[in-house]
């Protein structure tokens, strides 16, 4: 008994290291060009290449050969930039505005695209040529971890910044009541007082506000003993430890997409060898069952 099966050759593993499945109407050779390891990587040199020379532009006493190399590079750098993005839209075949369905698609786009309409700024041209770097993050497995646990970390760091503003606030009021009068300087008005408080964050010339303070107040020692062990330790020792657990969820997370993307590439790579010749037999199949569960069983849970 054989069943026909459609063979798995639409596939491909991006630079993101996403496995994904080339849809019927993009141009498969042009889509496996720009998704290729070379073609990134051969891009990411030029974007760091560029960056470095635009760098050399900023340095005082360069010759004005060396100027004009770097500018050189530069308008090179942007020339690639277009080849590659006009690349990348034509692999999209009949349906080109599938290219903005992606986020980094998306960025690239802005980034070069604007360059025509900034040709009279150097600045924003040359800021837009920087903002390229932020591609280089798709190679880098541990940055892009990173990334993400910044972006998972944002909700809960946003409830605690409520509670922090609130903390601060009240002991700006009582710091602007106990001190202002004799220290108009640090304690003055509540503006003033939030901005001590923040300079204090980072135990920045503690002493000297302390010291400041005990001679107008009697209050001021429990005043900055409990601002620092009730703000400074505790509370911000709570947003390391948000950052931290966002991290770790943010690998776990990159493990078992890893993972998955192990498994589908050797069932799919097992799917055509099975059926080189566009058919499956019985037997095929139940093995190919067997290998699908296990698989199944040595990803994590």
């Amino acid at each position: 008994m054989t069943a026909n099966i459609p063979t798995v050759k639409r596939r491909v593993l991006t630079a993101d290291g996403d496995y994904e499945t080339i849809p019927a109407y993009r141009i498969l050779w042009l889509t496996r060009l720009v998704y290729s390891s070379g073609f990134e990587l051969a891009i990411a040199a030029v974007i760091s290449i560029n960056a470095v020379f635009l760098a050399v532009l900023t340095m005082p006493g360069i010759t004005d050969e060396t100027r004009q190399f770097a500018i050189v590079v530069d308008t090179i750098a942007m020339g690639i930039y277009a080849v590659e993005l006009a690349l990348r839209i034509l692999s999209y075949g009949r349906r080109p505005w599938m290219f903005f369905t992606r986020g980094w698609n998306v960025f690239d786009f802005i980034i070069v695209g604007l360059a025509p309409f900034a040709a009279g700024q150097t600045l924003v041209l040359r800021l837009l040529r920087l903002m390229r770097l932020l591609r280089i993050f798709r190679f880098l497995p541990e940055v892009r971890v990173l990334f993400a646990s910044i972006v998972k970390s944002i909700p809960p760091l946003l409830s605690m910044s409520v509670l922090i503003g609130l903390l601060l606030f009240l002991y700006g009021m009582a710091g602007t009541y106990l001190f202002g009068a004799q220290l108009p300087i640090s304690w003055g008005h509540i503006g003033l007082s939030l901005k001590s408080l923040f300079i204090l964050l980072t135990l920045e010339n503690f002493p000297v506000y302390l010291e400041e303070s005990m001679a107008v107040s009697p209050l001021a020692l429990p005043y900055f003993l409990s601002y620092v062990f009730f703000i400074v330790f505790t509370i911000l020792n709570v947003l390391i430890g948000i950052v931290l657990n966002a991290m770790d969820e943010a690998r776990a997370e990159n493990r078992l997409r890893t993972n998955g993307v192990d498994a589908i590439l050797k069932i799919s790579t097992i799917v055509d060898s099975m059926s080189s010749d566009g058919k499956i037999s019985k037997a095929e199949l139940a093995q190919l069952k067997a290998d699908i569960a296990r698989l199944r069983d040595t990803m994590p849970r």
